[in-house]
């Protein structure tokens, strides 16, 4: 496994430490909760920038997923 496919409280640990703890406190536990938010909304989230938005995005198409429109 590499770094990107790795999960760390349901999220790739290579978004990194802030971006998973925005995350948490925001009350998103699972890449699954991602799919009922728009990428603005977490790019509105103290510790949660661009590069967290790609992995995440790659990591939930990658899964058939992605995020609300």
């Amino acid at each position: 496994m590499t770094d990107n496919t790795e999960m760390e409280h349901g999220f790739p640990r290579s978004i990194g430490k802030p971006a998973q703890r925005a995350l948490l406190a925001a009350g998103y536990h699972r890449l699954q909760d991602l799919t009922s938010v728009t990428e603005q909304e977490l790019l509105n989230l103290h510790g949660f920038g661009p590069k967290a938005l790609g992995i995440l995005r790659e990591t939930l198409a990658a899964q058939g997923m992605r995020f609300k429109s």
